[in-house]
């Protein structure tokens, strides 16, 4: 073979080589652009997946790991409902009622999250937040009094915020109870949730409602009260009935905790 031809052969074997080379990186970079783009995809649609799920069990799902499955729990359920927000709807601009509402639920959100809870239910403008369902916490009542307490102080904030834009003020009432419920995703075809059911859950309603006829922000259960210590300053109530229980039932007014100023 002439130097020549072993020189032109070797020159066509570089200029293969190179093409394939250039070929691999554009497709190494394109693997690259399309990880990036995936990931970012998937991170926003956790971020999404969030706003309707708590991230716990976000975590859970998204690694593969995680046992979702019913099972029975010790569970705090927090029950949040404004008053007289209905009326006020009919007299505010749709926008504006949409977006103090939202502002609300952002204020309330951050409260519970700051003591280990979070919400599974949002009803119209009432919010259902759950201590305990997701892992066991042997704290969870202190946890939910403590929330419900933040939520008191963010709702005071709040209100200030509302006022120097001339806008009405809000009102909730919160109710409190702990019990064993099944716990797990519930629903049907494509809308489910991660939510609790049985019969506590309906004694934590009722006794939100039991705010308004005793006039009060915040009542707790006979249960929440043996598990709170010293510091927390509790009002008995006269014990009420309340639907679907045959005897009135104790309930406490949680005026403050120590080292928390009472509203």
């Amino acid at each position: 073979m002439s130097a020549a031809t072993a020189a032109w052969l070797l020159g066509g074997a570089l200029l293969i080589a190179g093409a394939l080379a250039w070929a691999w990186l554009q497709r190494a970079r394109e693997a690259e652009t399309l990880f990036v783009e995936t990931r970012r995809k998937l991170e926003q649609l956790q971020r999404e997946f969030e706003r309707f799920t708590p991230p716990d069990l976000v975590e859970r799902l998204t690694a593969g790991c995680g046992d979702v499955a019913p099972q029975r729990r010790q569970v705090t359920m927090l029950f949040a409902d404004l008053r007289g927000f209905t009326s006020m709807c009919d007299r505010l601009d749709p926008a504006l009622t949409v977006a103090i509402l939202n502002d609300y639920f952002r204020h309330m959100s951050g409260a519970i999250g700051r003591h280990h809870g979070h919400i599974t239910e949002l009803v119209g403008d009432g919010l259902l937040a759950l201590f305990g369902a997701l892992e066991s916490n042997p704290w969870q009542c202190r946890d939910a009094v403590l929330a419900a307490l933040d939520m008191r102080a963010a709702l005071a904030a709040y209100n200030q915020q509302l006022a120097a834009k001339s806008l009405p003020q809000l009102q909730f009432g919160i109710g409190i109870h702990s019990g064993e419920v099944i716990v797990g995703v519930m629903g049907a075809g494509e809308l489910n949730k991660f939510t609790v059911t049985g019969d506590p859950i309906n004694v934590a309603s009722r006794v939100e409602g039991l705010t308004r006829e005793l006039e009060v922000d915040l009542l707790i259960t006979e249960e929440i009260r043996k598990a709170l210590d010293a510091g927390f300053r509790l009002r008995p109530m006269a014990p009420a009935r309340v639907k679907g229980k045959p005897e009135p039932i104790q309930t406490y007014h949680v005026e403050n905790n120590e080292g928390t100023r009472a509203t």
